[in-house]
């Protein structure tokens, strides 16, 4: 009896140790989305689902999605995106502990600094195969494009990292040095080698999510 209480306590132990931490909530969801985990399960998003740092989250064709985090950041995902929260840590009383990395595979967003970004801006990072972004506690859109069979690309756009800042600022990293990006500024990064371009004008990047998102920000060509 002895042996089993304590195979069972050590079990319970594990399960509690392995557990993900809840990272955010899915607000809004226009469409089918779903989330694999660190370990590969597979399951279906919809409103109040919860997300977990370690997830990978997908977004079907036609459908975006409003992710809030624990720290009040968002991510407004577009249709047929695909990113991964690498790592995901907050606790308002210990801001010595926060961390977010991020990596967009394809597709576009919109992101909305958090308490943490605006308090640890050094410790968000949102990785693509472009470049790195930075911050300086903002609002940014992103758009990657593979040239591969992207879904709702916007019009025009040339493969690669496309990226608006609508307030703050953020920074660009990649083999080629560091960028800075202020409000109003446009800019296209075609691989990690290259340096980026910057633009006052919107070369073709699109993000108009329903009206049911309430969204103040978005994006026409």
């Amino acid at each position: 009896m002895r042996i089993a209480l304590i195979l069972a306590a050590l079990l319970l132990f594990g399960g509690a140790a392995s557990a993900a931490q809840v990272a955010g909530v899915v607000v809004q969801a226009s469409g089918a989305m779903s989330a694999r985990s660190a370990s590969g399960a597979v399951k279906p998003l919809q409103a109040r689902s919860e997300v977990e740092s370690g997830d990978t989250l997908t977004t079907a064709a036609g459908a975006y999605a409003l992710v809030r985090f624990i720290d009040n950041s968002e991510l407004t995902l577009k249709p047929g995106s695909t990113i991964v929260i690498d790592r995901f840590s907050f606790d308002e009383g210990k801001p010595d502990a926060d961390s977010a990395a991020f990596t967009l595979v394809k597709g576009g967003l919109r992101s909305v600094s958090g308490l943490l970004g605006k308090r640890n801006k050094e410790k968000f990072a949102l990785k693509t195969p472009s470049a790195t972004i930075g911050i300086r506690g903002t609002t940014f859109f992103l758009e990657y494009l593979t040239g591969k069979g992207d879904f709702d690309p916007s019009p025009g756009l040339e493969p690669g990292l496309h990226v608006h800042v609508g307030a703050g600022g953020i920074s660009i990293v990649n083999e080629a040095g560091r960028f800075q990006y202020d409000p109003g500024q446009f800019g296209f990064i075609r691989n990690d080698k290259t340096k980026p371009v910057k633009m006052f004008t919107n070369p073709g990047m699109r993000f108009a999510p329903p009206p049911s998102f309430g969204e103040a920000d978005t994006l026409t060509p």
